[in-house]
């Protein structure tokens, strides 16, 4: 499996922000995405996932294989940590919710309401949330806002565990994860706009 991008373009609003995206990423490797807030990366991972098309270009990858992780933790608050996570195996029809639990180090967590997390706790649950579905692609958008130093290292972990075992990762953060990962900087791929000549010089 090898996920491969050709000559994309896309569009946020209409207006558009990147163009001539070319990349590759193998089996058991990462990307790491860079570039100044509003560039696009979010448009760019929404349009890999599916969620939006492109303006132009190719993408080649199996999108059952991808599971989109944002801004939004996507948990339920009235359910525990634990039903949380067994409600996303269930949909996803996996197993691993001990797992899950194990690596955010949220066992001690598991019988608490997820309405009653605070922000860094609710942010590891909606991470924990990618090991139960049993999907190959991770494509994250800033997955490590709201999380302390140790939650980080916990984050790579288990993104390393992932890779291990033949998954990939697309990730646009602007911190160091420590990972080996490959780092793709959207800056040249910024959309040039037509020079519009002043009416005043014409």
């Amino acid at each position: 499996m090898e996920l491969v991008v050709e000559d994309l373009a896309v569009a946020r609003g209409g207006v558009a922000v990147l163009e001539g995206v070319s990349f590759r990423l193998a089996v058991g490797h990462a990307l790491v995405l860079r570039g100044p807030n509003g560039i696009g990366k979010t448009t760019l991972l929404r349009a890999l996932a599916g969620l939006q098309p492109p303006r132009a270009g190719r993408i080649s990858a199996d999108r059952e294989a991808m599971v989109y992780a944002a801004h939004s933790d996507g948990i339920k608050a009235m359910l525990t940590v634990e039903e949380n996570l067994a409600f996303w195996a269930d949909l996803y029809r996996t197993d691993g919710v001990a797992r899950a639990l194990e690596a955010f180090a949220l066992g001690p967590l598991a019988d608490r309401p997820a309405g009653a997390l605070s922000a860094g706790q609710k942010r590891r649950l909606g991470l924990a949330r990618l090991l139960v579905t049993g999907r190959r692609i991770w494509v994250l958008d800033e997955p490590t806002v709201s999380l302390d130093r140790a939650a980080v290292a916990l984050f790579a972990d288990a993104v390393r565990a992932h890779l291990a075992d033949g998954g990939m990762a697309i990730i646009a953060t602007h911190i160091d994860l420590g990972l080996e990962a490959e780092v793709l900087d959207l800056t040249p791929f910024r959309t040039r706009l037509p020079a519009v000549a002043d009416e005043g010089f014409l």
